[in-house]
């Protein structure tokens, strides 16, 4: 079980944290997206909030290649790296 010691250090490289308001900076291209599925689908300038910041997987530290989960509406989320975010005031 995680301590909130243990999260604090797992988090500290990151400057987000779970609810922040963000908005894609970068052209990511997505091929899961709920009205364009099966097409490649840019979601550059799209806006959404932090949901989780991955750091563990079945009680394991684990270092995600895509650590912030970020849920753009109800029915799309994607799973993005701190670079191609950033965030809203």
């Amino acid at each position: 079980m995680e301590t909130v010691l243990e999260k604090q250090k797992l988090d500290a490289n990151l400057g987000m944290k779970i609810g922040d308001r963000v908005r894609v900076k970068t052209s990511v291209v997505v091929y899961h997206h709920p009205e364009h599925r099966g097409t490649g689908f840019d979601i550059k300038d799209s806006e959404g909030e932090v949901m989780n910041i991955v750091t563990q997987w079945q009680d394991r530290p684990v270092s995600a290649n895509l650590p912030i989960l970020v849920k753009f509406g109800k029915k799309f989320k994607a799973h993005l790296r701190e670079d191609e975010l950033e965030i809203l005031s």
